[in-house]
Protein backbone atom coordinates (compact mmCIF):
# COMPACT_ATOMS: atom_id res chain seq x y z
CA UNK A 1 0.00 0.00 0.00
CA UNK A 2 3.11 2.63 0.76
CA UNK A 3 4.27 2.18 -2.75
CA UNK A 4 0.54 2.65 -4.24
CA UNK A 5 0.61 5.96 -2.44
CA UNK A 6 4.12 6.99 -3.26
CA UNK A 7 2.85 6.66 -6.73
CA UNK A 8 -0.28 8.50 -6.56
CA UNK A 9 2.09 11.34 -5.04
CA UNK A 10 4.21 10.94 -7.68
CA UNK A 11 1.52 11.09 -10.29
CA UNK A 12 -0.22 14.18 -8.87
CA UNK A 13 3.24 16.17 -8.71
CA UNK A 14 3.98 15.76 -11.79
CA UNK A 15 0.42 15.39 -13.44
CA UNK A 16 -0.02 18.57 -11.73
CA UNK A 17 3.16 20.51 -13.51
CA UNK A 18 2.11 18.62 -16.77
CA UNK A 19 -0.92 20.21 -16.39
CA UNK A 20 -0.10 23.76 -15.69
CA UNK A 21 2.28 23.50 -18.91
CA UNK A 22 -0.69 22.50 -21.29
CA UNK A 23 -2.79 25.07 -19.66
CA UNK A 24 -0.17 27.82 -20.09
CA UNK A 25 0.01 27.12 -23.72
CA UNK A 26 -3.73 27.21 -24.36
CA UNK A 27 -4.67 30.14 -22.03
CA UNK A 28 -2.00 32.38 -21.03
CA UNK A 29 -0.06 32.05 -24.55
CA UNK A 30 -2.94 31.08 -26.84
CA UNK A 31 -2.11 28.25 -29.47
CA UNK A 32 -0.89 30.99 -31.79
CA UNK A 33 0.93 32.20 -29.57
CA UNK A 34 2.92 28.94 -28.45
CA UNK A 35 3.48 28.00 -32.74
CA UNK A 36 4.86 31.73 -32.48
CA UNK A 37 7.51 30.36 -30.03
CA UNK A 38 8.16 27.05 -31.15
CA UNK A 39 8.73 28.72 -34.90
CA UNK A 40 11.30 31.06 -33.09
CA UNK A 41 12.88 27.57 -31.53
CA UNK A 42 13.10 25.99 -34.45
CA UNK A 43 10.08 23.41 -33.66
CA UNK A 44 9.43 21.80 -36.94
CA UNK A 45 5.68 22.15 -38.00
CA UNK A 46 5.21 24.70 -35.02
CA UNK A 47 1.30 25.07 -35.21
CA UNK A 48 0.75 21.06 -35.01
CA UNK A 49 3.52 21.13 -32.41
CA UNK A 50 1.78 23.51 -30.11
CA UNK A 51 -1.09 21.63 -30.73
CA UNK A 52 0.44 18.52 -29.56
CA UNK A 53 2.33 20.23 -26.62
CA UNK A 54 -0.20 21.86 -25.48
CA UNK A 55 -3.42 19.08 -25.48
CA UNK A 56 -1.04 16.74 -24.51
CA UNK A 57 0.45 18.17 -21.73
CA UNK A 58 -2.94 19.33 -20.50
CA UNK A 59 -5.04 16.03 -21.09
CA UNK A 60 -2.16 13.90 -20.08
CA UNK A 61 -1.53 15.55 -17.18
CA UNK A 62 -4.88 15.22 -16.45
CA UNK A 63 -4.68 11.52 -16.72
CA UNK A 64 -1.67 10.66 -15.04
CA UNK A 65 -3.22 12.38 -11.65
CA UNK A 66 -6.20 10.21 -12.40
CA UNK A 67 -4.30 7.26 -13.22
CA UNK A 68 -5.93 6.19 -16.78
CA UNK A 69 -4.34 5.27 -19.99
CA UNK A 70 -1.22 5.03 -17.83
CA UNK A 71 0.95 3.76 -20.68
CA UNK A 72 -0.41 5.60 -23.86
CA UNK A 73 -0.06 8.58 -21.35
CA UNK A 74 3.14 8.01 -20.03
CA UNK A 75 4.71 7.30 -23.82
CA UNK A 76 3.09 10.58 -25.22
CA UNK A 77 4.46 12.79 -22.18
CA UNK A 78 7.93 11.40 -22.65
CA UNK A 79 7.89 11.58 -26.28
CA UNK A 80 6.55 15.61 -25.68
CA UNK A 81 9.28 15.77 -23.65
CA UNK A 82 11.72 14.04 -25.56
CA UNK A 83 10.88 16.79 -28.38
CA UNK A 84 11.49 19.77 -26.38
CA UNK A 85 15.07 17.84 -25.33
CA UNK A 86 16.51 17.10 -28.90
CA UNK A 87 14.83 20.37 -30.50
CA UNK A 88 15.17 22.71 -27.60
CA UNK A 89 16.73 22.45 -24.46
CA UNK A 90 20.01 20.07 -25.22
CA UNK A 91 22.20 22.87 -26.86
CA UNK A 92 21.79 24.63 -23.71
CA UNK A 93 22.97 21.89 -21.74
CA UNK A 94 21.59 20.43 -18.31
CA UNK A 95 21.71 23.11 -16.18
CA UNK A 96 20.97 26.74 -16.27
CA UNK A 97 19.35 28.52 -18.64
CA UNK A 98 17.13 26.55 -21.08
CA UNK A 99 19.24 23.81 -19.79
CA UNK A 100 17.49 20.13 -20.04
CA UNK A 101 17.13 18.88 -16.81
CA UNK A 102 13.58 19.92 -15.92
CA UNK A 103 12.06 18.30 -19.69
CA UNK A 104 14.48 15.27 -18.74
CA UNK A 105 13.12 14.22 -15.35
CA UNK A 106 9.23 15.26 -16.03
CA UNK A 107 9.89 12.84 -19.67
CA UNK A 108 11.13 10.10 -17.83
CA UNK A 109 8.62 10.27 -14.78
CA UNK A 110 5.96 10.04 -16.54
CA UNK A 111 7.25 7.05 -18.62
CA UNK A 112 7.77 5.30 -15.36
CA UNK A 113 4.64 6.63 -13.86
CA UNK A 114 2.65 5.36 -16.56
CA UNK A 115 3.86 2.05 -16.21
CA UNK A 116 4.05 1.68 -12.57
CA UNK A 117 1.79 3.95 -11.30
CA UNK A 118 0.43 2.14 -8.41
CA UNK A 119 -3.46 0.19 -7.58
CA UNK A 120 -4.75 3.73 -6.83
CA UNK A 121 -6.04 4.56 -10.56
CA UNK A 122 -8.65 4.89 -12.63
CA UNK A 123 -7.23 2.00 -14.98
CA UNK A 124 -6.83 -0.73 -11.85
CA UNK A 125 -11.41 0.37 -10.96
CA UNK A 126 -12.22 -0.62 -14.25
CA UNK A 127 -9.89 -3.72 -14.45
CA UNK A 128 -11.34 -4.64 -10.95
CA UNK A 129 -15.09 -3.83 -12.51
CA UNK A 130 -14.63 -6.21 -15.50
CA UNK A 131 -13.10 -8.65 -13.70
CA UNK A 132 -16.69 -8.44 -11.18
CA UNK A 133 -18.88 -8.47 -14.17
CA UNK A 134 -17.19 -11.22 -16.09
CA UNK A 135 -17.10 -13.44 -12.38
CA UNK A 136 -21.12 -12.09 -12.16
Amino acid sequence: MVRDVAALIGRIGVGVVFLAHGWQKITEWGLDGTAQAFDGMGVPLPTLSAWYAALVELAGGALLIAGAALPVVGILLAIDMAGALFIVHLPNGLLGQGGFELVLALGVAALALGFNGGSLTVDRLISNRRTAEVRS
